[in-house]
């Protein structure tokens, strides 16, 4: 019984995961865009009015600086957009994308990513998730789990399994360390791929997104295990990022040959 419960749970996940990201990852989609273009919009406005907005001109030109020649470089239905670009006054080491065309760059960043190379990574990278539709995979996701756990819970109710409340609990760890965290990871990863990409279109030093993470990792610390981690190990993003270096170095090396490389000042 516990077999057959499990196996529909699958079967249920797997009629769902219809689409696919930009390396060839299935997907589970299940929000149109208008919707996540409404909900990152007003996860923005919020965000704008709870952390306080950066002033300088100078620091502000530079952020956007490098987000545009990045968006410069994105797909047509991206570049089509209007872009509000904003950069919070925190001490977060963070930025972040959100569908609809909104991007949040922190000042604790500028700290941390020493050029407009290293910004570019991490701007880079936040765009990627937009592109791969990773905010609609993790509603998704999220929202395929709980109709598979309640589907679990009314079965073994209907059958009269023994521990359920036991079994449930099991269930819910397994999901999350099965499919949410892995799912995460592999957010992470591939963001950082198509990051890479973008680095390269736009005519930013692809080897400095490694400098970046070395600078991440010296600036974190954390001993969470990659396997409860919704993020890779440093060194793990590192030596995926080295091993696409060579395709991503030819890109921007075609670039600077004719001389066609951004030039955004601090």
């Amino acid at each position: 019984m516990l077999k057959k419960l499990l196996l529909g749970a699958t079967c249920t996940l797997l009629i769902v995961a219809c689409a696919q990201s930009p390396t060839g990852r299935r997907q589970i989609m299940l929000f149109n865009d208008t919707e996540l273009s409404k909900m990152g919009a007003q996860t923005f406005e919020s965000m704008k009015a709870e952390t306080p907005i950066a002033k300088d001109v100078k620091t502000n030109n530079y952020v956007k600086c490098v987000a545009n020649s990045l968006l410069a470089v994105t797909p047509d239905s991206m570049r089509a957009q209007s872009w509000e670009i904003v950069v919070f006054d925190s001490d977060q080491v963070n930025a972040f994308a959100l569908p609809g065309g909104k991007i949040g760059v922190y000042t604790g960043l500028l700290k941390v990513a020493e050029n407009q190379d290293q910004l570019a990574a991490v701007v880079g990278h936040e765009i990627g998730h937009v592109i791969a539709g990773h905010s609609n995979e993790r509603l998704s996701t999220n929202q395929a789990l709980q109709t598979v756990l309640s589907l679990g819970d009314a079965g073994m109710k209907a059958y009269g399994v023994q521990y359920q409340k036991e079994l449930m609990t099991a269930f819910g760890l397994g999901a999350q360390l099965g499919v949410a965290l892995p799912f995460s990871r592999a957010h992470e990863s591939e963001s950082d791929i198509i990051g890479l990409d973008l680095m390269a279109k736009a005519g930013f030093e692809p080897r400095q997104a490694v400098n970046l993470w070395q600078n991440m990792a010296a600036a974190g610390g954390g001993g969470t295990p990659e396997f409860m981690s919704t993020h890779p190990l440093p060194e793990t993003r590192i030596k995926d990022l080295r091993e696409k270096m060579p395709a991503a170095m030819k890109t921007y090396n075609e670039r600077k040959t004719a001389s066609a490389l951004p030039k955004c000042n601090r």
